[in-house]
């Protein structure tokens, strides 16, 4: 036995106490490395699912949780008050093709390349023609030059499904595992075929990929876009006669009844996730993929200034985020954007999120109800048919900022072969508006502060140059 007076006994002694010390530590440190492997494994064991919903031309006001007095959307009501609900949400590009393609690959149009719904109706053979239809294939090609959300969230492990709206071939050209969209050339193949019949015929599709998905054991990423409330407006009787009213148009009545319709929809999924113990660790992502104003005296048409417009009408939705197991419920009044979706998903589901995608990663501001650390968003819009398909700006319309309050819109001299009228009158100087006191849009102040255009104006061209395209003026 060592004694104190011994020369050792300090040396021994303080090799003992750093021995300890230090099988503490390292017990310590091991036990933290467990813990966090523990953590990490439990994680990676159990991701959120994920459900995205994307509606389909609907206005950004016409949900009850919007304040809408007539359009009944009790599901979405719901959503919005357990989930974290921005009103005031935006997609890029008002038309639903580019809106859609960004929405799976966080991209703008400009950068994912389809900016456009068709090839022009002006090549030769118009439609039906050769060129025509081997510009469709080169346009779909644009996806498969890009990530999409499916192949990321795939390296996680998740099982995919594409339902609805696809414009981009079969659904594993996007690369979902499973799908109901096989594309062109499919005679039907032009922006869903049979994925159309989702939610106008039922769910079941999802329900049964669901259950497959869960009993192997693994997290499921489900894209329902419906063609709904997009025409044909076509809702049951027993909507349509809750909205016929003799002050009422009937093309206003029937879209109103097409919103509730798709709502029900949404519940179906919704209480399908709660019988089924999944609406905890599921999280829903709810966007619409541009606004709509009906035609009041023409069935199933928009007004101008909606959809492919950049004013609020055509680019501005709510956007909802519920997870109930990690978000607690808030209404934000902060800018969102659609191009915020594939990262702040990705992040839910414990993926890396490249770091040339666009938008804000947005997991940490909804699980810890911080603020977004930023006040400017930007869009674009293009013509409804393309012509340089290599070219973006070769069919650039206007380009939008909205910075706080203000919100400007710039013109362009891009080629427009088709819908011209929905154009006509709003291809002209530049626009500002205070979206505080004007959110409908009705008073131009760009003469009253040629200082806050120029502001503005300079953030466009940092955001990106545009190189051939010229600004109207007038």
């Amino acid at each position: 036995m060592l004694r104190k007076s011994s020369r050792y006994a300090n040396y021994f002694g303080h090799f003992a106490v750093d021995r300890t010390v230090t099988w503490l530590v390292a017990g310590l440190a091991l036990c933290a490395c467990a813990v966090q492997a523990e953590d990490e494994s439990s994680v990676q064991q159990n991701p959120p699912n994920i459900v995205l919903i994307l509606s389909d031309d609907h206005a950004w006001n016409d949900y009850g949780f919007m304040g809408h007095d007539v359009v009944s959307t009790p599901s979405l009501d719901q959503l919005a008050s357990e989930g974290v609900t921005f009103k005031r949400g935006y997609v890029p590009t008002s038309l639903c093709r580019p809106s859609l393609a960004t929405i799976a690959t966080g991209l703008y149009a400009h950068q994912h390349g389809i900016t456009g719904n068709d090839p022009s109706r002006k090549l030769p053979g118009g439609k039906k023609g050769a060129e025509y239809q081997k510009q469709r294939a080169e346009i779909i090609a644009k996806i498969d030059e890009v990530k999409t959300l499916p192949q990321l969230l795939k390296k996680q492990g998740y099982q995919t499904l594409q339902t609805g709206k696809w414009w981009e071939g079969s659904f594993s050209r996007g690369g979902f595992d499973e799908g109901m969209t096989q594309g062109f050339p499919s005679p039907t193949g032009r922006h869903g075929d049979k994925g159309l019949e989702i939610g106008r015929k039922g769910i079941n599709e999802i329900t049964d990929f669901i259950d497959r998905t869960v009993a192997e054991n693994k997290p499921f990423f489900v894209w329902y876009a419906p063609f709904m409330p997009h025409t044909p407006h076509n809702p049951p009787e027993r909507l349509l006669n809750k909205y016929r009213d003799a002050s009422r148009p009937e093309s206003i009545a029937k879209y109103y009844a097409m919103i509730e319709w798709f709502d029900e929809t949404n519940g179906q999924i919704f209480d399908y996730l709660e019988k089924n113990g999944l609406k905890d660790n599921t999280l829903i992502v709810y966007v619409s993929d541009n606004g709509w104003v009906t035609n009041p005296s023409l069935a199933e048409r928009f007004l101008p200034r909606s959809k492919q417009s950049p004013n609020e009408s055509g680019v501005r939705t709510p956007i909802m985020y519920s997870l109930p197991s990690k978000f607690e419920p808030q209404m934000r009044t902060e800018l969102t954007s659609s191009i915020d979706i594939v990262p702040t998903i990705l992040a839910a589901a414990g993926a890396p999120v490249p770091t040339d995608l666009p938008g804000e990663n947005l997991y940490q501001n909804l699980e810890e109800k911080s603020p977004i650390e930023r006040n400017v968003i930007f869009g674009e819009g293009f013509a409804h048919d393309m012509d340089d398909l290599n070219d973006p700006e070769s069919t650039l319309l206007y380009r939008w900022v909205i910075e706080n309050d203000w919100k400007l819109i710039v013109s362009y001299d891009g080629k427009n072969v088709s819908y011209q009228k929905y154009h006509k009158d709003f291809l002209v100087a530049p626009r500002l508006f205070n979206l505080d006191n004007d959110e409908h849009e009705q008073h131009n102040l760009a003469a009253d502060h040629p200082d806050i255009v120029k502001r503005l104006s300079d953030k466009l061209m940092d955001w990106y140059p545009v190189k051939s395209r010229k600004i109207l003026q007038n």
